[in-house]
């Protein structure tokens, strides 16, 4: 499979990139920072320095064409800001899967947050923008007609991966590995599991090919 990330210089993207290479497939790798490519391709994926936020749709679904899959795992990052919470997590994300929808690509994997829809909308501090931001993205796609899944994990850790995971429409909070993120993005574009769901998913018991497949 051929399948398109944007935002693949990040931390969960790279370890994805490098799982998906690892069992045969091809990864390509959106970016935004040249200086990030030899990251990029040392981790296994084809690169494609494309900056979201000044891109157009049409720009981007060249990208997209022919891909099986698409996968969203941008972010704007800590301290970056209430504006680029919006301009990254909101609207690159739009952007991306208006961008699949004009490429024919079908399959969209959206890589939100655990609580997205709990934001203050009178807040406007950076990590209630964020979880707004992650909010309105995630209605936009399931809006839209494409084979997406909204996956929503708790906190990060770069704890070794254990294969394992709770998902559901909602869990108990609990952190996540990074390396299992990636692991249950992989699954997802490559097994085909949870279309048109979406779920929270955090570190658990249950092997994740499992846990997907209970969705």
């Amino acid at each position: 499979m051929r399948i398109v990330i944007a935002g693949g210089h990040g931390q969960v993207a790279r370890l994805l990139n490098r799982q998906l290479a690892d069992a045969g497939h091809t990864p390509v790798a959106i970016f935004r920072k040249a200086e990030q490519t030899d990251d990029v391709v040392a981790s296994g994926a084809e690169p494609v320095v494309l900056d979201l936020e000044k891109a157009g749709r049409d720009e981007v679904a060249l990208v997209l064409a022919g891909a099986d899959a698409a996968v969203f795992a941008a972010g704007a990052g800590p301290g970056s800001g209430p504006a680029r919470k919006r301009t990254v997590d909101r609207d690159a994300a739009i952007l991306f899967a208006d961008a699949a929808v004009a490429a024919g690509c079908r399959r969209f994997v959206l890589l939100s947050a655990i609580g997205a829809d709990d934001f203050d909308p009178s807040l406007d501090d950076d990590f209630e923008v964020y979880l707004e931001a992650k909010s309105a993205a995630d209605g936009a796609v399931r809006d839209m007609d494409l084979d997406w899944t909204i996956m929503r994990p708790d906190g990060f850790t770069d704890k070794p991966g254990t294969g394992r995971v709770t998902a559901g429409e909602t869990v108990t909070r609990a952190s996540i590995p990074r390396a299992d993120v990636a692991a249950v993005i992989a699954a997802l574009v490559t097994g085909g599991f949870a279309v048109h769901r979406q779920f929270e998913v955090t570190t658990g018991q249950t092997p994740i090919a499992e846990a997907l497949a209970a969705l």
